[in-house]
């Protein structure tokens, strides 16, 4: 009996023992494939020696050179941040609608392609501080506008103002100028060619068109204001959690904006057309 009682009592010290070590085992994340699922974004880039960057081409952001290669400004920013951290660099070029869906499923490590911060964009992402500001612009004609360099100029019954169909530039249209009468097309460059025809006094636009589109045209376009109507905030995007990757990222830019290379990369890509004639002819 009393031996029969040892054994059960052994038994019962055996199993609660395994029971112990099982537990254990699952707080301590033994087993490679808990190891592996608890890899940061920024331990996993660090091994690889390469970052994985989606990109979307959009010029002038990303596009392709005559070389077939890529280039822009946010080809800049990925390689110098890339060569700034010692790592490879690779891109992957996706489609703008399935730009996030592309990180969440970890395709890439990280979007870099002008992506602006959003409240509904920032429920499935995490965004860095920003790295650019995208600016909401007035171009005027200057036969028909030249003499016209405030911003009240334009809120005129007479004044006509042509945006894109659908984009934010119809709300700051109507919001800034409510007296003029707002002209909608379906794409900017026929906003363009409304004002260059003269057919309205000016076109509300995104940068860096009205800056590309004034140095085409600088005999007939003008920009009277330089406060923009509108301004967004371009920035890193990482899946949500990987707290130590966002500290390192927003280190990174905020070392880049001090030091003003950000700016100048932006200066050269938003408000020159040096880089045009490398750029291939179907973009």
């Amino acid at each position: 009996m009393i031996f029969e009682r040892k054994h059960i009592l052994a038994g019962i010290c055996s199993v609660f023992m395994a029971g112990i070590c099982s537990v254990a085992l699952i707080l301590s994340g033994c087993g490679s494939a808990s190891e592996t699922a608890r890899t940061s974004l920024l331990d996993q880039i660090k091994q690889r020696g390469t970052i994985r960057v989606g990109v979307s081409t959009f010029v002038p952001w990303a596009m392709r050179n005559k070389q077939g290669e890529l280039v822009g400004f946010e080809v800049d920013v990925a390689s110098r941040l890339a060569a700034d951290a010692g790592l490879e660099i690779e891109f992957i070029p996706t489609a703008w609608d399935g730009i996030i869906p592309g990180l969440l499923a970890g395709k890439f490590d990280v979007i870099i392609a002008g992506m602006s911060i959003t409240p509904a964009r920032n429920l499935s992402v995490n965004f860095t501080r920003p790295y650019s500001h995208s600016e909401l612009l007035l171009a005027a004609s200057r036969d028909e506008a030249g003499h016209l360099v405030d911003r009240e100029d334009y809120d005129r019954a007479d004044m006509t103002i042509a945006v894109r169909r659908g984009s934010t530039s119809v709300q700051a249209a109507r919001k800034n100028f409510p007296s003029a009468t707002i002209q909608q097309f379906d794409d900017d460059i026929l906003a363009f060619q409304e004002v260059l025809n003269g057919n309205a006094e000016a076109v509300i636009a995104s940068s860096p068109k009205p800056e590309h589109e004034v140095l085409r045209n600088s005999d007939r376009l003008f920009i009277p204001f330089d406060e923009p109507l509108d301004r967004g905030a371009e920035a890193i995007a990482i899946r949500q959690g990987e707290t130590d990757a966002l500290n390192f990222f927003d280190n990174w830019i905020l070392l880049r904006t001090e030091d003003g290379w950000l700016k100048e990369r932006r200066d050269y890509w938003f408000k020159t057309l040096d880089w045009e004639d490398d750029v291939a002819a179907d973009q």
